[in-house]
């Protein structure tokens, strides 16, 4: 632990360094407005009305499989409270374009915040967010680490006409057959996981494999596992069985032993947090990656990764190709500006469901700013269809039928020989946004009203 807090501390000092001088901490640079647009005619949940700041609702999971996402996430959001306030050295706020934020709150009110756990349970999650919502006057919330839980969280915020922006979420469902109208997501989704990196996969390992899939047992395990299917099988691989399993099983050594005589020569883990973790570990300790199978070197595949995940995992990770969001190691302004605020405050890089949650709330309240009132439907209509960039994996799209996110997706390899505890994937290929858009029909869903 030690050695590990003396790495953090020197990696931080080394980003200070290298820090350019250009993020100069925004002064506040306007009187507050106590009166927003339209606001004597807006009648809406939680109206701040004259008050003198805003609450916004960071609901992320504290304990349980995803609770290392949740940390990171909760750091981020600190952070954009911070710059949104012009405190700190401003990050992104000093890169996002266009932008109508000026570090002065939002709408010159300051911006305060509530936290809940959502134990990576559905019910404890709306619990909460009905929490922020009925006793502390949120006008947002934002969080989550599991697909589920976004689901039933943005279910809620949508009865009650409060906007959600989703946290780190994945499954094809939370801006396919369930989107909402009040519901943003800025992380990318499994369809996308998979259009990316199947044609890296066929170039790796060819195209007459047979895959083996252990799923996470909910709507994120079973659009990612749908998803790697069609675009392997497309390839010609073949799928050898597929089989759930419970989210925080810990053990998955039963699950496990059955792919060691299945004629299988992939196997593909469906897994996220925690599970991933002890997943690959327990198949890297079973054999796995040592076998030769139907004449083939043994692979296994992490189709979604995360910098937090390969922590835990170790050594296990090296080599292993999968897809993520986003990654430190980015050098685009965007991402290395907000890089180094991260590093400031905490003495390490973030990871990527830290970047998401961090966008997410600068994105709202940059879009309150456009539409110059916190009336949910003038913010929804600002969030649809606009198109950003200077925070991370280029040019950036909220596409308006779906309210999906569209930009450039990482193909990362666990690195083979990391030079810190942190520098653990190496960007494979960034996949141009064009090679991952769909046609919105195909997942169905409505996105329903603007008003509730």
């Amino acid at each position: 632990m030690n050695d590990q807090k003396k790495m953090a501390r020197d990696w931080s000092r080394r980003q200070i360094l290298k820090a350019s001088a250009t993020g100069a901490v925004l002064a506040a640079s306007s009187s507050p407005m106590f009166f927003v647009k339209d606001a004597w005619a807006a009648n809406f949940r939680n109206n701040p009305g004259n008050s003198s700041s805003v609450t916004l609702g960071f609901n992320v999971p504290q304990t349980g499989a995803y609770s290392d996402e949740g940390a990171d996430e909760l750091r981020a959001y600190k952070l954009a409270v911070q710059h949104l306030n012009g405190e700190g050295d401003g990050g992104m706020l000093n890169t996002m374009t266009p932008k109508s934020l000026t570090g002065n709150g939002i709408l010159g009110k300051k911006v305060k915040f509530v936290t809940g756990d959502t134990q990576t349970k559905s019910d404890a999650a709306r619990a909460s967010a009905k929490r922020m919502i009925e006793k502390d006057g949120v006008l947002m919330v934002t969080g989550g680490s599991s697909s589920g839980v976004a689901i039933a969280v943005q279910g809620l915020c949508q009865e009650n006409g409060i906007i959600f922006m989703a946290g780190l979420t994945h499954s094809n469902d939370t801006t396919g057959k369930d989107k909402k109208r009040y519901g943003f997501r800025h992380f990318f989704n499994a369809y996308m996981s998979g259009a990316a990196l199947g044609p890296v996969l066929e170039k790796e390992y060819g195209n007459e494999r047979k895959a083996y899939h252990l799923t996470a047992d909910y709507t994120w395990g079973w659009t990612q596992e749908e998803s790697m299917r069609k675009f392997t099988e497309a390839l010609g691989w073949q799928t050898s069985k597929a089989v759930k399993t419970p989210v925080g099983a810990g053990d998955f050594s039963q699950y496990i032993t059955p792919v060691l005589n299945s004629g299988a020569d992939v196997l593909v883990l469906n897994h996220y947090g925690k599970d991933m973790i002890n997943s690959l570990t327990q198949a890297v300790q079973f054999g796995l990656r040592d076998k030769q199978v139907n004449g083939k070197n043994f692979e296994i595949v992490v189709p979604l990764f995360s910098r937090l995940m390969a922590q835990g995992a170790g050594s296990n990770i090296k080599g292993i190709l999968g897809s993520t969001n986003w990654n430190w190691s980015l050098q685009d302004a965007g991402s290395q500006a907000f890089v180094k605020s991260f590093g400031q405050a905490y003495g390490f890089p973030p990871s990527m469901a830290a970047h998401t949650c961090y966008v997410q709330t600068l994105l709202y309240a940059n879009a309150c700013e456009m539409a110059g009132t916190f009336n949910p439907p003038e913010v929804i209509k600002s969030l649809e269809g606009f198109s950003f960039d200077g925070m991370g994996n280029g040019p950036t799209e909220y596409r308006a039928s779906d309210h999906q996110c569209f930009k450039n997706v990482l193909v990362v390899r666990g690195n083979m020989n990391p030079s810190s505890q942190f520098d653990l994937l190496d960007v494979v290929q960034e996949v141009p946004r064009s090679q991952v858009e769909y046609d919105p029909a195909i997942f169905g869903g409505k996105l329903g009203p603007y008003t509730v």
